[in-house]
């Protein structure tokens, strides 16, 4: 059940509008807990199982862990916590994957292993679920947060419709309170709710699936021969894909919790505008780089043991946040290339440290370089190889085959005209928020901004794409 589609319309009007009777909270709550598993259901009913394996585990463990006396007790509560949804996510998401590498690791020393002929669905929002419940109970374990004895308070917070699927990652410490008190949002709320729907949608069908889904998938296409500049503006177009896909279903996420008269984090923060990596990685995703940040790269030390332990904890911290995207070897590609751009700009910054205060032309020009590098980095986690990788590497750089053939230039002028206009807008709004941009314009202008944004997305027809982030 996509966020662009009809079906999900009905859906989310009967939720509101039960949502809106005078039923008790708790009669509400286990409403919104059963919504919640029929629009997961929707996808495949057999994934639900996994979802409330997930949700028993690691309430009971949480709770368990809240009554041992024992260090050793908490501790052996949450290796169980972590083996049970690491198991899962290992089995559904990554089998494959370890099994076809061992069986290149083995061709490579002359052993004959074959790897099994396994055919896996994977779950559909499974690594943020996994992600999202494991960080309940690290919290539990390390007395930061009280365990809950409300069965259906907690199977909501691992459940919740609107980011279940695709985030964001949302800590216990911030949903759970927000459960303890009715809900019944006012008409202001409502319509910010609707306004940023709006904003999501026009990002997801008009500029994701219309403007830049027809140029980078012909310049990715696997059997495309490229020239320099289909590659760049097939990976430019890319780059705008994937950031309006994932924030406007983020923005979506965000509208639709907060109709139902709840606060979701953050997930964008005008990523493309970054002064650099650590800049980029706070903007970017920010529910996961803060949780690889706070339960992964600082339990590994941080940077608090000197410069090669904080260059190894970056390294490391990214490839596996590379490799939490996608079973194949091109996304740990990626994550170890921010990895790296992440140590070199550490090291940029340990021998300038505060004597050098760029410009605003400089400003500017370090914008264009983080983005260019990113894009750079976009193509591994695009390519369905490293061997496709390789070739729109190569394409980039002149060594391509094309004659200029694989889509129009007009439509790729479009693509690269309107990824410049994100850049920019995303430059100009480093610190604000569309709330910002609201106060600012007021609320006529966002309601004339709106509807042309509707119009437009009503008038696209669109094409029914799933987001990107669904399959990870």
């Amino acid at each position: 059940m996509l966020f662009t589609s009809p079906v999900f319309l009905v859906f989310m009007l009967v939720v509101l509008a039960v949502a809106r009777t005078p039923l008790p909270w708790m009669s509400k709550k286990a409403f919104l807990l059963v919504a919640s598993y029929y629009f997961y259901a929707s996808w495949n009913p057999l994934f639900v199982v996994l979802l409330a394996a997930s949700t028993v585990v690691d309430f009971f463990a949480a709770i368990l862990m809240g009554n041992a006396k024992s260090t050793g007790l908490r501790r052996l509560l949450l290796i169980v916590s972590l083996c049970a949804n690491l198991g899962l996510l290992g089995v559904f998401k990554y089998a494959v994957f370890f099994s076809e590498s061992a069986e290149w690791v083995a061709y490579q020393f002359g052993w004959n292993f074959a790897a099994p002929g396994w055919s896996i669905v994977l779950p559909v929002g499974i690594s943020f679920y996994t992600f999202q419940t494991l960080s309940y109970t690290i919290d539990v374990y390390r007395g930061k947060l009280a365990p809950t004895r409300n069965f259906v308070d907690f199977a909501l917070y691992v459940s919740f419709f609107p980011q279940l699927v695709a985030g964001p990652i949302v800590r216990a410490t911030g949903f759970l309170p927000q459960l303890l008190e009715p809900k019944r949002p006012h008409g202001r709320v409502l319509a910010w709710g609707v306004l940023l729907f709006i904003v999501g949608l026009f990002k997801k069908v008009y500029l994701a699936d219309n403007i830049f889904a027809a140029v980078s998938a012909k310049a990715y296409s696997p059997g495309a021969a490229l020239n320099a500049m289909e590659a760049w503006a097939g990976t430019y177009a890319f780059a705008g894909q994937i950031y309006c896909d994932f924030s406007g279903y983020t923005d979506m996420a965000i509208a639709v919790a907060l109709m139902l008269g709840f606060k979701l984090p953050m997930n964008f923060a005008s990523p493309y505008g970054a002064l650099g990596f650590s800049d980029f990685w706070r903007r970017w995703h920010v529910s996961l780089s803060s949780w690889l940040r706070e339960y992964l790269y600082i339990p590994l030390g941080g940077n608090r043991k000197g410069l090669l332990r904080t260059q190894f904890n970056l390294s490391l911290t990214m490839l596996l946040g590379g490799l939490w995207h996608g079973a194949n070897w091109t996304f740990v590609i990626w994550g170890g290339l921010h990895g790296v751009y992440l140590m070199a700009e550490r090291l940029a910054r340990r021998a300038f440290g505060e004597l050098w205060k760029p410009t605003r032309p400089i400003r500017v020009l370090l914008i264009l370089l983080t983005f260019h590098l990113v894009c750079f980095a976009w193509v591994f986690f695009r390519a369905e190889d490293l061997a496709h990788a390789s070739r729109v590497v190569q394409a980039m750089f002149g060594l391509g085959t094309g004659g200029g053939t694989v889509f129009g230039r007009w439509q790729g002028a479009l693509a690269c005209l309107a990824v410049g206009l994100l850049v920019l807008c995303h430059g100009v709004s480093r610190g604000k928020r569309v709330e910002d941009w609201v106060k600012w314009s007021g609320w006529k202008v966002a309601a004339i901004v709106a509807a042309v944004m509707l119009f437009l997305v009503l008038t696209t027809g669109g094409s029914g794409a799933a987001f990107i982030y669904f399959q990870f």
